[in-house]
């Protein structure tokens, strides 16, 4: 009877350790991290808090994470949803299995640490400007006058107000984007044909989608496949370019509905 109570309390806590480490991964994955980050924190996190071992199989929408204790194994899996890039939960992650394997944290602290992480979100006025900013900089870089960083300045700051606006009413990705290219193309380009800026440089208008560019995406897939993850990296590859090619459609309508010429 002892020994079978001893048993169940082992079994008891593996279990509670297999949740943890799935939610690790899970939390890391939905929010942008590659997918070797994922596998290694779940790892470090279940061998720290006394498991043997942790192997984990990561794909585009799910994570399958198993545990081996005393020759004991147990098995999660969780459906994976995209929650958005946000480094800022990526590095609390990090932090918490670091002090995990310092001994700083138990498994119930963990737990309450876990929980308690919140994505950071900036103020949607101060992403609107740093955008736009940014994107302004872009024209000027590219060769483009005053004028034209003015124009980029004005169409990706409307842009990027209608891209969080789709955002927040959960519009899916791939019309997201193509809007938000339709919009930046749309005033750039009716911006250039008034008299006040008719002598700017047409590079405003390739500048002011450049908000929409998919870098991390593609960076991840790139990271992923050159590490083993094969899959994944071809899945978010797939996504990547899917929203690439939703923008062109985007940039495409906004220049044959306003008969607006192409790009310099």
């Amino acid at each position: 009877m002892q020994a079978n109570g001893i048993e169940s309390s082992v079994v008891s806590y593996q279990r509670e350790i297999t949740r943890l480490c799935i939610e690790c991964a899970l939390m890391l994955l939905q929010h942008g991290a590659e997918s070797m980050l994922v596998e290694q924190l779940s790892a470090r996190l279940g061998i720290a808090l006394g498991m043997d071992n942790v192997e984990s199989s990561i794909s585009a929408n799910a994570v399958v994470l198993s545990t081996i204790s005393q020759g004991h194994c147990l098995t999660s899996t969780r459906k994976n949803s995209d929650r958005g890039i946000n480094m800022h939960v990526v590095t609390e992650v990090q932090h918490i299995v670091i002090m995990a394997e310092h001994r700083l944290l138990d498994s119930s602290l963990v737990a309450k640490r876990l929980s308690n992480i919140k994505p950071l979100r900036y103020p949607r006025w101060l992403m609107i400007m740093v955008v736009a900013l940014s994107c302004a900089c872009f024209c000027k870089l590219n060769g483009g006058d005053w004028d034209a960083c003015l124009v980029t300045l004005l169409a990706s700051g409307v842009a990027m107000a209608v891209r969080q606006t789709l955002t927040i009413r959960q519009a899916h990705p791939l019309l997201n984007f193509c809007c938000t290219a339709f919009v930046a193309t749309s005033i750039s380009g009716l911006l250039l044909k008034l008299v006040w800026f008719s002598h700017a440089s047409s590079v405003a208008m390739a500048a002011s989608v450049l908000l929409l560019v998919p870098g991390f995406p593609l960076i991840n897939a790139v990271a992923d496949m050159f590490k083993g993850h094969v899959n994944t990296g071809l899945a978010r590859w797939t996504m990547a370019s899917l929203l690439t090619l939703a923008t062109c459609i985007g940039v495409v309508m906004a220049m044959s509905l306003w008969g607006l010429q192409g790009w310099a």
